[in-house]
């Protein structure tokens, strides 16, 4: 593990830092510091969210900055104001000690007055969402013609909420010059087509794989009937006390909904989404963060840019349309090395989602049993004895009631005394769940027996995909995240995988018949774990497939002169040329003695 210092991180700046609490860099920052410092050229950075990536562009962003002169020379893009804020915070920190460095954030949602007087002093930096940007720009308050860096930050989901537009026309205002930095959590097609247009000669630096899920979280779902969806989500919270999450809803009506029926059946939580005021919705998130309240119930769109470090739990009641959005939402727990879990609440009817996310980001999810009351009834009740055992007793502040409080409980028993405190504290949930009934389980067709080898050889694959077989499987810890992983570090780019059958000792896994012959080629003969890789046509039963011989062109028949009448070009203005046999004869190369 690497220094700062050896990073190339100017000593202002790691002071900095230090006083924030960085100690070592984490590895998105080890990757892309030390080449942004040292080269000009475009970046593309996909890494997930919460892994450190204001600092690994922060940094460099700053020591390019001239402070000689005022004039914007460095452009940062996020998708929304709370995010927008966060950067523009997390750069004045980082620069603390480097003087003459101002940096501005201009948003949505806001008074623009105070923001265009911030301008007109002048800035090096600006931080913006892109339709506030668009607004003073067209205002003649912003120019773009020094900006000498632009960073995109989180452009997955800033083109997900609709900026493409935005983006394309802040661009054109961009000098020649410049460098762009993209920072994303997925390379969508969007992602790559605004690359492929205004990125020139980038080096993309993945840390990790590209599109799958944060590291240290943990996929679970549950399945239960569309009726007994709420009920399920109760029992879940229930049976994590300590629980603080975010509950992520598909509508702004069913988001309001489930917070409306949390709070009413006593729950410390909170609604977020569109339809509330930007003033409203500040003070919800304030409130969350300082954990005053221990669910937020919110839209995909209403959480972006809620940057929350020690979340627990993700639960998505209902799982979203786009995969990507999985991936944001998973990725908001779990970060600065801590575990989390994301818990996806399902239907029967869901349930290819939860298996083509699965594709997508190379994780397995766990299938789990909604808790039953006695097991609740267990885990809150160890947290009140907890919460009794860990409580400090101030003996100075209550000795002046001590007298009478010995008075008032002198003829109760110690046990009776427990007993009633326990029971005050726990006696909602005995009252709830003394009647509660069980919820009823979900029956899902059941899966086909495995098959053996035999069989999965006379298999066909899907309709314009091409079975392979690779000489790896669950002995070698071959798992469908590692072939994902594989194929996207040796094949490249984002490569499109179909069914998967992982044996003991062998695997066999579908792909676009298109890509069939670069997956083979790409993959066969690489090592893993100490083994030589060999992946074949499955139609081949496994075998290994002969190197093609460059094979010359098989010399003309004789009658084959025939067949070429009419189609060898001839100057019209010449002798018309003669096709007989022993014209065609003469026009042969002779061969040279």
């Amino acid at each position: 593990m690497k220094t700062f210092e050896e990073l190339g991180v100017c000593e202002e700046v790691r002071v900095a830092i230090e006083e924030l609490g960085f100690v070592q860099p984490m590895p998105v920052q080890e990757e892309v510091i030390p080449y942004l410092l040292g080269n000009r050229t475009d970046v593309i950075a996909l890494a997930q969210t919460g892994t450190g990536k204001t600092a690994a562009f922060g940094i460099p962003l700053l020591q390019r900055i001239d402070t000689s002169f005022r004039d914007t020379q460095a452009l940062v893009l996020s998708p929304t104001r709370e995010l927008c804020l966060q950067i523009a915070d997390d750069l004045r920190d980082f620069s603390k000690y480097i003087d003459g460095v101002h940096v501005e954030a201009v948003y949505g949602g806001a008074a623009i007055e105070p923001q265009m007087r911030a301008l007109k002093k002048g800035v090096q930096i600006i931080v913006a969402t892109p339709g506030r940007l668009i607004d003073l720009m067209h205002r003649g308050k912003v120019h773009l013609d020094l900006v000498s860096n632009i960073v995109l930050d989180e452009a997955d989901e800033m083109l997900n909420m609709g900026f493409s537009d935005s983006i394309n026309e802040i661009f054109e205002s961009l000098p020649a010059e410049h460098s762009t930095l993209m920072f994303s959590a997925t390379m969508s097609k969007e992602v790559e087509r605004v690359a492929k247009t205004y990125l020139h000669d980038y080096k993309e630096i993945v840390v990790g794989s590209r599109n799958e899920g944060a590291e240290n979280v943990n996929h679970i779902y549950y399945m239960v009937n569309a009726k007994d969806k709420y009920l399920a989500l109760k029992r879940i919270v229930d049976f994590y006390p300590r629980i603080f999450a975010i509950i992520f809803c598909r509508t702004k009506v069913e988001t309001q909904e489930i917070a409306d029926k949390l709070i009413k059946d006593g729950y410390n939580a909170e609604s977020l989404h569109g339809d509330l005021s930007q003033q409203q919705r500040d003070l919800t998130m304030q409130k969350f963060r300082q954990h005053l309240t221990q669910l937020l119930v919110a839209t995909d769109v209403a959480a972006r840019g809620l940057d929350v470090d020690d979340l627990t739990h993700v639960i998505n009641f209902g799982l979203p349309d786009d995969i990507e959005n999985y991936t944001h939402r998973s990725g908001r727990t779990g970060r600065a090395g801590k575990k989390g879990t994301s818990i996806s609440i399902v239907h029967s009817r869901e349930k290819f989602k939860i298996r083509n996310i699965e594709k997508e980001i190379g994780k397995q999810f766990v299938q789990a049993e909604i808790p039953s009351a006695e097991e609740i009834c267990k885990k809150q009740l160890y947290k009140v004895m907890d919460q009794i055992v860990k409580t400090d007793v101030d003996d100075e502040e209550i000795a002046p009631f001590i007298q009478d409080i010995n008075r008032y409980f002198e003829y109760i028993d110690k046990d009776d005394l427990i007993k009633k405190i326990v029971s005050m504290e726990f006696g909602k949930f005995l009252a709830y769940y003394a009647d509660a009934p069980e919820l009823e389980k979900v029956v899902v067709t059941k899966e086909k027996k495995p098959q053996s080898d035999k069989q999965k050889l006379q298999n066909k694959a899907a309709k314009g995909y091409k079975r392979l077989f690779i000489n790896l499987g669950r002995r070698d810890g071959f798992y469908p995240g590692e072939l994902m992983q594989t194929l996207n570090r040796f094949v490249g780019g984002r490569q499109e995988v179909g069914h998967i059958d992982l044996l003991d000792t062998i695997s066999y896994f579908e792909v676009p018949e298109k890509d069939a012959k670069k997956v083979m080629i790409q993959l066969s003969g690489i090592r893993y774990k100490g083994r030589t890789v060999r992946c074949n046509d499955a139609d081949e039963g496994g075998k290994p497939s002969k190197p093609e011989k460059s094979q010359k062109p098989k010399r003309q028949k004789k009658d084959d002169w025939r067949s070429l009448m009419g189609k060898v070009p001839h100057d019209l203005k010449g002798p018309e040329p003669d096709f007989s046999e022993e014209g065609w004869a003469m026009r042969r190369p002779r061969k040279k003695k």
